[in-house]
């Protein structure tokens, strides 16, 4: 799946979230969910706030075990 740039990141959906730089896509390891209020991403499995500023996204899919 393409990354998507971060501004068109819904907000009712599990995203990897990412910064892509000269080396290439540097993506989180975790899901994340944009917040509503107050702007900003949070862990879908801890509900915190990540202090992160990815510069891309696209939908989070399940890492095969």
């Amino acid at each position: 799946m393409e990354w998507e740039p971060i501004d068109t990141a819904p907000h009712d959906l599990d995203l990897e979230l990412a910064v892509i730089d000269e080396d290439g896509p540097q993506p989180l390891v975790f899901p994340c969910r944009r917040v509503t209020n107050g702007g900003g991403w949070v862990s879908s499995e801890t509900k915190r706030l990540v202090e992160v500023h990815p510069t891309h996204s696209r939908e989070w899919l399940p890492k095969p075990v």
